[in-house]
């Protein structure tokens, strides 16, 4: 399959197909995703499943793997049908059907297809699991690996529309939209005063938070810390930080860190049952970090921006964004009291990945 607007479109076609249900294939492996799938009577003798979830089963010849989002191929006994797929899938299902398997791990023949597939569904909103069906002439929608990376290519991506934009924290401010060909996903960039190429300007890195920025969600610190980085860019621009200065939201539509609405409160419901949120991710097979830095990178570079100072708490995003072609001259910290109800999530930032609190 050769890229450009054609393998796009497939990616786009594929994860419009797994949100309804409906099976793709990957280098002639037809998948139907587990979760969503309405098809009456299917069955399979094979899932494809994450390594974190095949460790959540105990499989006796699968070791605990360093990437719980890889992918994994499961036989049992008898062939899947859906209601066992789901609950193989899901992990809220875990004590409903406690007795399952048993299953062996089997060897997968083309490893970058099935972690395409995976990460399509990731990128769909839902459960990576698949039953593994057999070829037929039912409508089944292609897409490779290749198509994948040809969606991803952040050179898509272009400045949409951008008007001014008076905000409470920032009356001298402008919102720039980007948007990408077959991707739904509409980032925005807030620039707060006046643009100075002579300056690098305050940056924060927002991924969207509905649930902590629109809801006040006190789980997380997301609505928190969004305003503080807009009081802060807004400082800089009046001259009350005593330095000038001009700043840059960029605010990314990867909600969750990039595993989407849904999967980020399946994860809430694993934290009230004693899982911290790295363990309750891979726990439903997903990344702990998923978002997509080069697109930020991209954005930046469309605003005209080589040098940021960037407002994060995590070391670790100052070298991701290092590694995509980001100058960054100065991590700013960014740090605000915890509460009742994020002390846990802020504990497990400081102590499983690498921030600085």
């Amino acid at each position: 399959m050769n890229a450009g607007p054609a393998s796009t479109r497939r990616v786009a076609l594929a994860l419009d197909a797994l949100r309804h249900g409906w099976p793709i294939r990957v280098a002639g492996q037809v998948l139907l995703p587990a979760e969503t799938a309405f098809a009456p009577g299917a069955t399979a003798p094979r899932m494809l499943i994450s390594a974190a979830r095949a460790v959540t089963l105990k499989l006796a010849n699968q070791r605990e793997a360093a990437v719980p989002e890889a992918p994994v191929l499961i036989r049992a006994a008898e062939p899947f049908d859906l209601d066992t797929a789901r609950a193989v899938a899901d992990p809220a299902l875990d004590l409903a059907y406690p007795m399952k398997g048993p299953f062996a791990a089997e060897p997968i023949e083309d490893a970058d297809a099935a972690r395409t597939a995976m990460e399509l569904a990731r990128l769909a909103g839902i459960l990576p699991a698949f039953l593994v069906v057999p070829p037929h002439a039912d409508e089944v929608q292609d897409v490779s690996g290749a198509d994948l990376a040809a969606w991803k290519d952040t050179a898509h991506l272009a400045i949409a529309s951008r008007a001014r934009l008076p905000v409470a924290a920032a009356e001298n401010a402008e919102i720039v939209a980007f948007r990408a060909l077959d991707d739904l996903r509409e980032h925005v960039a807030l620039v707060i005063g006046t643009q100075d190429g002579d300056r690098p300007p305050l940056v924060r890195l927002h991924s969207e938070c509905l649930t902590g920025d629109i809801l006040g969600s006190l789980k997380c610190d997301c609505g928190p810390q969004l305003n503080a980085a807009l009081r802060a860019m807004a400082a800089e621009a009046s001259g009350e930080s005593g330095q000038g200065g001009w700043g840059i939201l960029l605010y990314l539509r990867q909600e969750g860190r990039g595993i989407g609405l849904v999967n980020k409160l399946r994860a809430y419901a694993l934290q009230d049952v004693g899982y911290d949120t790295v363990d309750a991710n891979n726990r439903l097979g997903l990344p702990t970090e998923a978002r997509d830095f080069p697109v930020a990178a991209r954005m930046l570079d469309l605003l005209g921006v080589p040098a940021i100072r960037l407002m994060t708490n995590n070391p670790a995003k100052v070298a991701a964004l290092q590694g995509v072609g980001v100058e960054v001259v100065e991590r700013v910290p960014h740090q605000l009291p915890p509460n009742p109800h994020n002390a846990r999530y802020l504990e497990t930032k400081r102590d499983r990945t690498g921030h600085i609190l």
